[in-house]
């Protein structure tokens, strides 16, 4: 895989190598987070230095169905030892899915000094780089964060319903299983959680894991993503686009992709997604 820099994107800078990472373990305006969706992976062996981040456990909230409010990410942040300066790099298992699912939620708070480790995990270990058991421990910060912003790059379903009674574009980033309705869940998970199997009409199958290369998870160049994005599926890049999947981590991974990789200024994620989709009542669905 050639360099990031050389790979034709749009904001390169939010892209750092695992070399890169390696030579700033030690670098204090630096917190490396790892997130995962095997929260057994972290305690196994991890980057040194490395934070785990929960999804789950750390930015969802523990009774609503809703990402933490401003006072629990400013806990989060303090904690963790990191303030509006520090440059949080994430990184984690399947090719960053929930590393890039954090980074969304950090943007929700605005911290902008926020970079994913290109490949993850996966890359990390094939390179036989440094593993600890250690958890570090790290002086606690006192940090501010503004209100949480979920208007910019997030989308609820009754915006999302306008959206697609308007034929502007949506992206279903599931599997193509799910996607025809066949599965309610991707094809090695039970099939639980939804009523209704199929997609929202009108939105273009394009599964999340297209953008990465499966040999070591890192990020297809621009010219490959513009292939699957804009020449086979008609996207552009001023579109408002709104991408999907079952509970907002892939379709942050393609969030991401389509925000930062390829310059697209106008993306949502719509984490309510097939969960909330397929069991609401009197909305449109597809197979």
């Amino acid at each position: 895989m050639s360099e990031i820099e050389d790979r034709g994107y749009a904001h390169p800078e939010v892209l750092v190598s695992t070399g890169w990472v390696a030579d700033h373990l030690n670098d204090p305006a630096i917190r490396i987070v790892e997130s995962n969706e095997d929260q057994l992976l972290y305690p196994s062996g991890h980057i040194p230095g490395a934070i785990q981040v929960d999804w789950a456990a750390d930015l969802n909230d523990p009774l609503r169905r809703d990402y933490l409010q401003r006072a629990g990410f400013e806990a989060l942040l303090s904690r963790i030892g990191a303030t509006k300066d520090t440059t949080i790099v994430f990184y984690g298992d399947k090719s960053n899915w929930w590393a890039t699912y954090a980074f969304w939620v950090f943007q929700l708070f605005g911290h902008a000094k926020a970079k994913v480790m290109d490949g993850g995990r996966l890359k990390w270990e094939q390179e036989g780089r440094a593993l600890t058991r250690e958890v570090p421990k790290y002086p606690p910060t006192s940090y501010s964060a503004p209100e949480r912003d979920d208007a910019t790059i997030r989308i609820f379903r009754d915006e999302v319903l306008k959206h697609q009674a308007a034929g502007l574009p949506l992206v279903d980033v599931r599997s193509p299983a799910e996607y025809s309705g066949e599965k309610t869940h991707m094809p090695e998970y039970p099939q639980e959680g939804v009523l209704r199997g199929g997609h929202i009409p009108g939105a273009k199958s394009v599964p999340w894991a297209r953008a990465a290369n499966p040999e070591d998870g890192t990020f297809k160049a621009a010219d490959e993503l513009k292939a699957i994005y804009e020449q086979e599926q008609g996207l552009k890049k001023g579109d408002p686009i709104v991408a999907y999947c079952r509970i907002g981590e892939r379709s942050s991974h393609t969030w991401f992709v389509l925000t930062y990789l390829l310059g697209y200024p106008n993306v949502r994620n719509y984490d309510g997604s097939w969960t909330e989709w397929g069991n609401s009542v009197n909305v449109p669905v597809e197979r």
